[in-house]
């Protein structure tokens, strides 16, 4: 059974809403290095059963993809509290996917959520 859930602009905003923690692998089944990172994604998700591990297909959502400025693929986004704290590209092996993991879990939610307010009030926000 797969312990990664397919996201779509269906269930996208109730997923990251619903859920603090939640991690994205933006992928498309022609790219050669998603198809090696699946595997490790997966194992992940196996491992770590009370986060939410999500999948989206770029071919078929290009909406999320655009929305949130994917150029490269995979991409690797984790989400908490609804704020984008990771995001980065390429297929990462998986020792330092456990550690991005280990990392995301320790953040003080409180220290980043001050720091996106100052960032948006010093940047216009382009919404």
């Amino acid at each position: 059974m797969s312990s990664t859930v397919e996201l779509t602009k269906d269930n996208f905003d109730e997923t990251v809403t619903d859920n603090d923690f939640v991690l994205i692998d933006f992928w498309a089944s022609w790219c050669g290095p998603c198809r090696q990172f699946a595997p490790v994604y997966e194992k992940a998700a196996e491992e770590n059963p009370d986060l939410v591990f999500g999948k989206v297909d770029t071919e078929a959502q290009p909406e999320l993809a655009q929305a949130f400025g994917i150029s490269s693929i995979p991409t690797l986004m984790i989400v908490r509290d609804r704020v984008a704290v990771f995001s980065q590209p390429g297929a990462l092996p998986q020792a330092a996917l456990a550690d991005v993991i280990g990392q995301a879990r320790k953040l003080d939610m409180d220290e980043v959520r001050k720091a996106v307010a100052e960032q948006q009030g010093q940047q216009p926000n382009g919404e």
